[in-house]
Parts: C-alpha cells; sequence; structure tokens
C-alpha cells in the first residue's frame, strides 16, 4: 500500500460527472477504490476513538480503593433488628480517592458514603442500612463509582430476616373464675 497524497484522494472521491457510461468498468474500479478509502478512514477513526477512550480510563488511575472485605454476611437477624453494616477501605493508591456514588439494588437498602476525599493510605467506611422490616433471604448489592482504577465495585450484603418471637399473653376466658 503506498501513500497518496491528498490531491490523489480527492480526486478518487471526487464525483466524475464526465463519464458517459457508468456501468464501464473503469467506473466500477473508482467506485470501489471510493469505498475502500472511506471504510479505511472510518476504521482508523474508530480505532483511535477506542484507543483514546483506553487512555482515559487508565489516566483517572491512581487511587485504589482496597476492601476489607466485598461481602457482608448479616446472618440470621430478627425482624426490625439493626440493619446498619460497615464496609471498611484503605486508598492503597498513589492518587486521592473520590467516590462519586454509591447505590443499592433496591429501596431497601441504603448506602452512605465519604464525600471528602480519602488521601493515599487512609482508610474510609461505606455504611450500609438495610431495612430489617422486611422478612425472608437478604441478597443485594451496593454499586460504588469512583476514581479508582475499574471506576466501578460492586459490594454485597447477605443473610435472612426471620420474624421476631413475641411472649405469648394470656387473655381472660368467660369462663374463668375471677379472683376476688
Amino acid at each position: 500500500m503506498t501513500f497518496m497524497s491528498v490531491v490523489e484522494v480527492w480526486d478518487l472521491l471526487r464525483v466524475d460527472l464526465d463519464h458517459k457510461n457508468k456501468s464501464e468498468p473503469i467506473f466500477k474500479l473508482k467506485t470501489m477504490k471510493r469505498l475502500s478509502l472511506i471504510l479505511a478512514f472510518l476504521t482508523i477513526g474508530f480505532a483511535a476513538f477506542a484507543q483514546d477512550a483506553t487512555t482515559k480510563v487508565e489516566a483517572a488511575g491512581g487511587a485504589e480503593m482496597d476492601f476489607e472485605t466485598e461481602v457482608i454476611d448479616y446472618g440470621t437477624i430478627t425482624q426490625n433488628a439493626d440493619g446498619v453494616r460497615t464496609f471498611k477501605f484503605t486508598n492503597t493508591g498513589s492518587q486521592p480517592l473520590i467516590i462519586s456514588n454509591a447505590k443499592g439494588s433496591c429501596g431497601c437498602t441504603v448506602p452512605t458514603w465519604p464525600k471528602k476525599p480519602i488521601n493515599p493510605g487512609e482508610t474510609g467506611e461505606i455504611k450500609v442500612k438495610y431495612a430489617t422490616n422486611r422478612l425472608g433471604p437478604i441478597n443485594k448489592s451496593v454499586t460504588v463509582n469512583s476514581n479508582a482504577a475499574g471506576g466501578t465495585k460492586v459490594l454485597r450484603i447477605k443473610g435472612n430476616v426471620i420474624e421476631k418471637k413475641t411472649t405469648p399473653t394470656k387473655e381472660a376466658s368467660e369462663m374463668a373464675p375471677i379472683a376476688k
């Protein structure tokens, strides 16, 4: 493949209005060259765009989020028990860590996260509150968006909420004798 000057490229892309019979092989050859050239430019453009996007992700790195654990098991808890648990992490990177958002997989899982940057070597906490008024198994996720390498981290909570046992109360019966 040889490099072409701008004039040669323009000549290939220019429509040949003087050519009378469009079905002749010379026209087909020019059309194929034009299409090939257009496809080549598009391919190069897309490849350059893809490399640019990869560079941006790598440039955003520098901060690293290292969690003590990425899954918290509530175990078996009773209805309306304390549903707050804490994910602890350390910024092991070389740049300040900024958490832009943390979102639970449903409205029953509400995370809170540090709004200030976490400097390299410092620790932080993401608290997750699960609505324990709901009975049954817990299997929820919290998606954390930050400037750390990878950008997104998914944390999980699991467990089981059972009904709170109450002590039965005796009701006075109509047939029971009343003490005087």
